[in-house]
């Protein structure tokens, strides 16, 4: 675990992610990283696939299996 201190930064308020974490995420200045409810509290993700990519996958996974969602669907 590591432990993150709530600071001031400009007129806003933030955290110092330290080498470690940053290192863990593999991000570098400039990423996105999500902020996420789970089960055991909030979870700091990076992100992976840009809305772009997902829809793109989205798209490929229903044309794929088209018969079986017209199917469901009756």
């Amino acid at each position: 675990m590591i432990k993150l201190k709530i600071t001031q930064i400009g007129n806003s308020l933030g955290v110092i992610l330290p080498k470690e974490a940053l290192a863990e995420l593999n991000v570098e200045k400039g990423d996105e990283l999500f902020l996420t409810k789970s089960p055991n509290g909030l979870q700091i993700t990076a992100a992976e696939d840009t809305d772009a990519e997902t829809l793109e996958r989205g798209r490929a996974f229903m044309k794929r299996y088209r018969k079986t969602f017209k199917a469901l669907a009756e």
